[in-house]
């Protein structure tokens, strides 16, 4: 490691080791990656007898719940006393932990722990390594650097974590690295029967009925290059499907040979949307079209929530898109 990065993790290490009360807080609309390293992490740090409460203002998704049965991770409530340390992990900026801000406010220091490019550095401390494929790798280096044991729990939160932001080791911001480690996890105890079953064999009808609402209506356009859908609230309503279980539809119009750049367009309000976006090729960066819209993201995976009317709002970001595509070397 670099002398910066484990003057980094040394300064972090420090403060754990000062702190009592601890608060892990993660991004609104959990995945994987999010929930595992959150958990990861609380878990090592009750091990050390610290008094820790995880928030986020959503709920575990169904499919990632096996790794939380004593529901450490809880909506945010007042608490009558501050925090020694407040640990946001995988969180780009202070406002993707939505609600949770308003509750963390008393605290003597912010840890923040991250991977994303686009990352604000709003924390006291920042750790942010965005040529780490998850945050679940950085936990993983954190509790190997403290020399904490790894237990069965953490190993499968963790794995659980570096599998999910990376597509099951699919993705090309995988590293040589992370197989390391998703092998070292395997040997401290990971469950990897439980792991597929529960995220990837495990779908409930509701997602089911929504990718196939997917498949029925997403388009393309600029020569097949970009592939986009809509996702509304009467979809929802339809299918019964809740806002977990649109996790990964994206890829599915992703993988379609000739398309280059996806995007889903979901009605949050009337006059809300949230866009995600997915590349397939490295000289386009969709973190950086999605900033254009006050988002961002990685490199091949973004996402963003603009203000405005559904059609003006379509119109604006795939002219983004074409634009970005255009300037790619052919």
């Amino acid at each position: 490691m670099k002398k910066d990065l484990l003057k980094t993790i040394d300064r972090i290490l420090e403060i754990l080791q000062e702190s009592h009360t601890i608060a892990i807080c993660s991004h609104m609309r959990p995945d994987g990656d999010c929930i595992g390293s959150t958990l990861g992490l609380a878990l090592s740090l009750l091990e050390q007898g610290k008094e820790v409460i995880c928030w986020n203002q959503d709920p575990i998704p169904k499919k990632l719940r096996f790794l939380d049965p004593d529901q450490l991770i809880q909506t945010p409530r007042p608490i009558n006393r501050s925090f020694d340390c407040v640990i946001a992990v995988d969180s780009a900026s202070i406002d993707r932990l939505g609600t949770v801000q308003g509750y963390i406010a008393n605290r003597k220091t912010l840890i923040n722990i991250d991977h994303h490019t686009s990352n604000t550095q709003f924390g006291d401390v920042n750790w942010i390594a965005s040529k780490e494929p998850s945050s679940g790798e950085l936990v993983y280096q954190l509790i190997r650097k403290a020399g904490w044991e790894i237990t069965h729990r953490i190993a499968d939160c963790l794995f659980t974590a570096i599998s999910t932001d990376t597509g099951s080791f699919q993705y090309p911001t995988t590293l040589p690295a992370t197989y390391y480690t998703a092998g070292d996890l395997v040997k401290k105890g990971a469950d990897l029967a439980t792991v597929c079953d529960e995220v990837y064999q495990s779908y409930p009808l509701s997602r089911v009925k929504l990718l196939r609402h997917v498949y029925n209506k997403f388009r393309l356009t600029h020569d097949n290059e970009i592939a986009y859908f809509w996702l509304k609230k009467e979809d929802f309503t339809r299918t019964g499907a809740s806002a977990s279980d649109t996790e990964g539809l994206i890829d599915h119009v992703r993988a379609i040979e000739p398309v280059i750049v996806a995007c889903v367009f979901e009605e949050l309000e009337p006059e809300l949307i949230r866009v995600s976006l997915r590349s397939k090729d490295k000289s386009l960066n969709v973190s950086d079209i999605a900033g254009q819209f006050g988002g961002g993201g990685h490199q091949a995976a973004a996402g963003a929530r603009i203000v405005g009317r559904p059609m003006g709002v379509q119109r604006r970001v795939i002219h983004a898109i074409r634009r970005a595509l255009n300037k790619c070397p052919s």
